[in-house]
C-alpha cells in the first residue's frame, strides 16, 4: 500500500509520522509518498527575480527541510518512502500528488478548526480531501496536550 503522507516540519506532522510508523509496526505493509506543497510565488518575488529558477530552487529548498524530520523518523525505522514536492493550493496539490504517485490513502492531521474558524477560514485541507480524494483519508487527530 502507497500511503500519501503530507508533512510541513510541524510537531503535528512529527505525529502524524509516528502514528504511520505505528501502523506499519501492526503489520500494514506500507510505503509512503512525503509530500510537501509550497506555497507559489507572489506577484512581487515574480517581477523582482533575477532568475525565476532561484525562486523555485528556495521553494524546494525549504519543502527539503521541511520534510527531513518525518523522512529522518522513517529512516531510522527501515521504512520504504520517497518525497515529493508541489507548488500551489494545499488541497489541489495533494489530489495531483496521489494520481502522479498511484497513492492507495492519504494520511494527514486535522487541525479540528472550531465553527468559527471554518466559517470564517472556509473548508479545511483535511475536509476538502476527504470530499474529493479518490482514495479513502484518515485522519489523525494532534495529541491532547495539542488540541
Amino acid at each position: 500500500m502507497k500511503i500519501l503522507l503530507p508533512v510541513d516540519g510541524s510537531e503535528l506532522s512529527l505525529h502524524e509520522t509516528r502514528f504511520a510508523l505505528q501502523l506499519v509496526r501492526g503489520g500494514l505493509k506500507a510505503s509512503f509518498v512525503l509530500a510537501n506543497v509550497q506555497a507559489p510565488a507572489s506577484f512581487y518575488e515574480i517581477v523582482t527575480a533575477q532568475d525565476p529558477a532561484l525562486i523555485e530552487d528556495a521553494a524546494l529548498e525549504a519543502a527539503e527541510d521541511l520534510i527531513a524530520p518525518s523522512a529522518q523518523l522513517l529512516r531510522e525505522a527501515g521504512v520504504p518512502f520517497e518525497t515529493a514536492v508541489v507548488a500551489g493550493d494545499p488541497a489541489h496539490g495533494m489530489l495531483e500528488l496521489i494520481e502522479i504517485h498511484r497513492c492507495d490513502m492519504v494520511l494527514l492531521g486535522s487541525r479540528a478548526l472550531g465553527p468559527w474558524r471554518r466559517l470564517i477560514e472556509g473548508a479545511s485541507v483535511s475536509r476538502r480531501l476527504i470530499d474529493d480524494a479518490p482514495v479513502p483519508v484518515l485522519l489523525v487527530k494532534p495529541p491532547a496536550d495539542e488540541a
